[in-house]
């Protein structure tokens, strides 16, 4: 029987379509059967009535049934033809052929060459198309690639015949204008030094300021006679105790070694991103804080086991009365010693018997004020604090903690100076030696307090260097767990 041949697309650019045949002798399929009643009836339609029909191959597909043959059975059919469609598409071919003898038509040479074949139409089926090759007219245009290895050749010899494609003109849009280039404000930086410089020279300035005023205000009559009305002596209560005892001085010493270490490791904290260690307790190991922290609130604990001793001794001997004002007088005699310190025409003063106003109300301020808000406020932000006390807020803590401690670091440094400038050796006597006598004059040339100030002055920084994690780690891991991380 013969099938038409599917032709696609020219293999070579203005070549003819590929394959160049317009049928093949094809071998009937003897399988080709299959039981047709699942196939579904023709439209009822009245066909139009045709004069002829054409063989045209059918394309099959997926089987109706399971296990069955691809539908549709037939290998071809027929396709009726309008004559008058046929009639116009011979007059169209006969004006646009060029004539030619049939003769010479038949004469005409022909060439074999072989066909491409691919896929399989059916399954376990040949390849497709089914013939290997064929018969072309020798003058044929159309150039056949080589069953196996095809060249470039061919291909190239066309595209180098092909006519040059016209250019496109292309329209070139008009440079838009770039925009103004807006000026980006620079970012506001932190205070740096040299902000902190000038701070430092307003406050010196300040100082400065102050001090003339005040020596001004001495030298008019009015400032004369206030000076000599308050002297800025504390005003004492009757019965007062004389003289510092040996446990003031060793509280002394030690107030002075957990202040170091607690300001010490709160910077510590405050500025530490990577611990280098950390501790957990063993009942919560999940609980972790860094080993700074600890360290911070071990001596907490221990400042505050201090300062619970300190107060019940403080109140058992009497000693209260030095630094707890007892009488309204102390207002006016606190103002008059600041003026005398201001006028640097600074107030005559025995510690031994008694402290100045101004040392009573600073005293009072550290014992009773500045000590409670720094417990209160470091136990808030502690793990320690109970979850459900929510009356005294985070935020409060830490608005109030590292002010306190500020104070602190203020009060020493100004301490630490009047110490130094207003009798050295009397002073430490009183303090760190336990002596002294209601004539300020008797151990104002000795060095025993000075040297056990050097001696305490030296452990205390040792201490402070000591205290790093590696050493304090063994200390640690006995109240808890501690881990790298």
């Amino acid at each position: 029987m013969q099938m038409h041949l599917r032709r696609g697309l020219p293999r070579v650019a203005d070549g003819q379509p590929w394959p160049p045949v317009d049928a093949v002798a094809v071998e009937p399929d003897p399988d080709v059967s299959g039981d047709l009643s699942g196939a579904p009836a023709a439209p009822a339609t009245e066909p139009a009535v045709l004069t002829d029909s054409v063989s045209t191959p059918l394309r099959r597909g997926l089987p109706r049934v399971p296990s069955g043959q691809p539908w549709p059975p037939a290998d071809t059919a027929a396709v009726a033809t309008d004559p008058d469609v046929e009639q116009a598409f011979s007059a169209a071919t006969a004006r646009t052929a060029p004539a030619q003898p049939a003769a010479e038509q038949r004469a005409e040479a022909l060439r074999t060459v072989a066909v491409r074949r691919g896929l399989p139409h059916t399954p376990d089926g040949e390849p497709f198309p089914p013939v290997t090759s064929v018969d072309v007219p020798e003058d044929s245009a159309v150039a056949v690639p080589p069953l196996y290895g095809a060249t470039a050749e061919p291909v190239a010899a066309a595209a180098a015949s092909a006519p040059e494609a016209t250019p496109v003109p292309t329209t070139t849009e008009p440079e838009r204008p770039k925009p103004a280039a807006q000026s980006v404000p620079e970012p506001t930086q932190a205070p740096t030094r040299r902000w902190w410089a000038y701070g430092g020279v307003a406050l010196l300035a300040a100082f400065v300021m102050a001090i003339l005023v005040a020596r001004w205000f001495v030298g008019t009559p009015t400032g004369s006679s206030f000076i000599q009305r308050y002297t800025g002596q504390q005003p004492l209560p009757e019965g007062a105790p004389v003289g510092l005892p040996a446990w003031l001085g060793w509280s002394h010493f030690f107030n002075m070694l957990f202040m170091a270490l607690i300001i010490k490791t709160g910077i510590t904290v405050h500025h530490e991103r990577k611990p280098e260690a950390y501790w957990a307790p063993r009942k919560n190991p999940k609980k972790k804080i860094s080993l700074t922290l600890w360290l911070h609130l071990t001596i907490d604990v221990l400042w505050v086991a201090l300062g619970v001793v300190f107060y019940i001794v403080l109140f058992a001997t009497g000693q209260w009365m030095r630094i707890v004002p007892t009488s309204w007088e102390v207002i006016p005699q606190a103002i008059s010693a600041g003026i005398q310190y201001l006028s640097l025409d600074w107030p005559t003063e025995n510690p031994w018997v008694h402290y100045n106003a101004l040392q009573e109300l600073s005293y009072f301020a550290v014992v009773f004020i500045a000590a409670p808000l720094a417990i209160l406020s470091g136990a808030r932000m502690s793990e320690w604090w109970p979850k459900s006390w929510t009356f005294f807020s985070l935020k409060a803590a830490r608005a109030i903690h590292f002010p306190t401690m500020l104070f602190f670091v203020l009060f020493t440094v100004v301490h630490v100076f009047l110490v130094l400038t207003t009798g050295l050796r009397r002073n430490m006597n009183a303090m760190f030696a336990a002596s002294g006598d209601v004539n300020p004059d008797v151990y104002g040339t000795s060095w025993t307090g000075v040297i056990l100030f050097l001696v305490a002055a030296v452990v205390i920084a040792g201490v402070c260097k000591l205290a790093r994690p590696a050493l304090v780690a063994p200390v640690a891991q006995a109240t808890g767990k501690v881990t790298s991380r």
